[in-house]
């Protein structure tokens, strides 16, 4: 599934080295509703993205630089398989 990501730092002015505790918000790229909030840290999801996306590394360094320099961070269209989705809880029965 086609997802847009924005990170949100879970705490205020939590910017800068190290690992930052974020909010994930996944939507669905298509418009449809359907927005889901995943509380996790910035290590874990750059880990993840890393591992469970084809997206090219220099995309994923400048997210990295936006969790670190801002409080918000986004990624739009990303691929997400429906294994990873709902391990991470999005699809709720």
């Amino acid at each position: 599934m086609r997802v847009n990501l924005i990170a949100q730092s879970a705490i205020p002015g939590a910017t800068g080295i190290g690992t930052i505790p974020i909010t994930l918000t996944i939507r669905p790229a298509c418009g449809l509703s359907g927005d889901y909030l995943y509380p996790t840290d910035s290590a874990t999801l750059l880990s993840m993205l890393r591992k469970k996306t084809d997206l090219p590394s220099f995309v994923l360094d400048r997210f990295k630089g936006d969790l670190h320099v801002s409080h918000r961070a986004r990624l739009w269209g990303v691929e997400l398989s429906d294994q990873l989705l709902a391990k991470i809880g999005y699809f709720i029965d």
